[in-house]
């Protein structure tokens, strides 16, 4: 059984040699001392954390689980300890504002952290997560008051917190929820309603939990118009600070899981419970929402990291197994058998998944230098791009990251056979926990719609335009360099991208369903575009190294080669993509509701 080990060098490659976040970063007031020496020993110090503090509780959090006894859930052996190491070390507040106790760093150093400790242990690194999302979303829309009185408390990692959307008869649809607020005469609301699948709803990590809740005012208008947002906390803090009278909150239940079963799922009852208001009234979802961004693209690093460790598990065992003979003769004749490593078959499924995982961990860098653009960047003109690329990609990297994610972890599971259906080594867990990656932080399905058609076949701001445009010049730029074949691809994959969705937006204006039918191939084909943008890139940046003369030529020579596996074996799919859209919806409302 192989032990989690991050990816530093390959995470070191991407921001100092293709992104040059150090360049980028010293530009922007408020990361300009984020340096390549800074970045690279974060890197590092997070990489042990991940690989010696979480890595070696996730198998025994997984079959030891949470319990649920009165009302309180217990978390199992060695994740409090572990939890309170963590945020000791500051890496609750890594990307947390300054102002209030936080660490500063930029988001595209951040996606790196959470990679990795979704890859280690994704049960525990979610109670983390979920409260650096509920940071950013009071830190964007709290007044000063609750800023001061949680924030730091949320960064040092004393208090956690979560996000309360969800209802039993509301899952996608929130404008139907039926959370009430009521005003009170000192200005905070009484919230009463229930929500469901609330993820670390009720733990014994820390001191308070402060969850954000959607909720309607009485006189709200129906639909998501009417929605605004509330924090309460499960301990109102007293005169000092400190947590004080228990709220009127609890949890009702926990839920029995398929994975991350270390991570407690709960049913959360609120019963006029104290809460005040964040943003606006009739605002909420608009300020949730930058919680929930956050979390998709963090949902997506969960994919993407337990793809990595699925593909180290498989590599490892591949290279060691011994079974049947390479089809050339054999490579191990002192041995009865050779080496997995010799099977073609074999080698298809690692390189497929590491193609992957690594043009998934490129993009998921470059969005991240883009959210960092969209917040710190001095120009307004940089700031608006910037923010349109991030709507734009965010729907992509989340579903791209764990659709390719959890494929990964399945590939994985198949290269070392009955011994990936067992505990033993570890693949049959990350199956389990990659699963709920596709389903939560809005259903990946969900997730191709809102991109086919708010932010393509319905938008008004042409946030594909800015995308295309950058491809293009790119394009233009690197046409006679080092990543030429790349490029010859990525152009015509573009105009394919472009002629296919000018025929979406022609199709639908006679017949609607052609968004719904067309949606998920068409964020498949902009996956493999991004992804060989991102390969482009990296090929070209890896090859001119090598002509430099650098060192590690290995590394620099698998990042060529498994850039070419990419382009000639996984990238001509973009042509069947295009023509499955183009089939049409008919063939898919055809059927009678009553046949199925």
């Amino acid at each position: 059984m192989s032990d989690y080990k991050a990816p530093v060098r390959d995470m070191k490659f991407v921001l100092n040699e293709v992104l040059a976040a150090d360049r980028l970063l010293a530009t922007m007031p408020g990361t300009e001392e984020v340096n390549e020496e800074l970045i690279n020993s974060v890197l590092e110090e997070a990489g042990k954390v991940a690989a010696s503090l979480l890595a070696p509780l996730n198998r025994s959090g997984d079959e030891e689980g949470c319990q649920f006894s009165d009302g309180k859930v217990t978390t199992p052996s060695g994740f409090r300890d572990a939890y309170r190491t963590f945020a000791q070390g500051g890496w609750i507040g890594l990307a947390g504002d300054p102002a209030y106790g936080g660490q500063g760093m930029p988001k595209m150093l951040a996606v790196c952290f959470e990679e990795m400790i979704m890859a280690a242990n994704s049960s525990l690194a979610l109670y983390a997560v979920l409260s650096a999302g509920a940071s950013l979303a009071l830190a964007r829309h709290g007044n000063e008051e609750l800023k001061q009185a949680y924030l730091p408390r949320l960064y040092d990692g004393s208090w956690s917190a979560t996000m309360c959307l969800t209802e039993p008869h509301a899952g996608t649809d929130l404008g139907i929820i039926k959370t009430k607020a009521a005003p009170q005469a000192d200005g905070s609301y009484q919230v009463t309603g229930t929500k469901i699948f609330i993820t670390g709803g009720e733990h014994d990590l820390t001191d308070n939990i402060i969850h954000l809740v959607l909720a309607k005012l009485p006189d709200a208008p129906a639909g998501p118009k009417g929605i605004s947002l509330f924090l309460v906390p499960k301990f109102l803090p007293d005169a000092n600070g400190e947590p004080g009278e228990r709220n009127n909150l609890g949890c009702g239940s926990i839920e029995h899981k398929m994975g991350i079963k270390g991570s407690a799922t709960c049913v959360m009852n609120f019963d006029g419970a104290t809460g005040y208001l964040v943003g606006e009234v009739n605002k909420g979802l608009a300020c949730m929402f930058t919680m929930m961004n956050y979390e998709r693209l963090t949902i997506g690093l969960q994919g993407l990291g337990l793809g990595d460790a699925s593909y180290q598990t498989a590599a490892a065992y591949a290279r060691e197994r011994t079974q049947g003979r390479a089809a050339t003769g054999p490579v191990a004749p002192e041995q009865s058998a050779d080496p997995l490593l010799v099977h073609p078959d074999v080698r298809r499924m690692l390189l497929t998944m590491r193609a992957n995982t690594e043009g998934a961990r490129a993009l998921a860098m470059y969005v991240g230098s883009q959210l960092d653009v969209a917040y710190f960047h001095p120009d307004e003109q940089a700031r608006t791009r910037a923010s349109k690329l991030v709507a734009l990609l965010t729907p992509i990297a989340k579903t791209a990251f764990t659709d390719k994610g959890f494929e990964a972890c399945v590939l994985g599971q198949q290269v070392l056979g009955g011994h990936g259906y067992v505990r033993e080594w570890g693949q049959e867990q990350h199956v389990r926990d990659a699963r709920i990656a596709q389903i939560y932080e809005g259903a990946n399905g969900i997730q191709a719609l809102d991109l086919m058609g708010r932010k393509v076949v319905h938008d008004r701001d042409a946030l594909l335009d800015v995308l295309v445009d950058e491809i293009r010049d790119y394009i233009k730029a690197e046409q006679n360099g080092r990543a030429s074949p790349f490029i010859a691809t990525l152009s015509k994959a573009l105009d394919c991208l472009v002629s296919t969705t000018q025929w979406i937006r022609d199709a639908s204006a006679e017949n609607p369903n052609e968004v719904g039918a067309a949606s998920v191939a068409y964020l498949e084909l902009m996956t493999l575009i991004l992804y060989l943008y991102m390969w482009s890139r990296m090929v070209s940046t890896a090859s001119e190294a090598l002509e430099k003369g650098a060192s590690d030529k290995d590394f620099y020579t698998a990042k060529i080669q498994l850039g070419c596996y990419f382009l000639d074996r996984l990238m001509p799919r973009y042509k069947a993509l295009a023509e499955e859209i183009k089939a049409g919806s008919d063939v898919v409302m055809a059927m009678d509701a009553a046949m199925f």
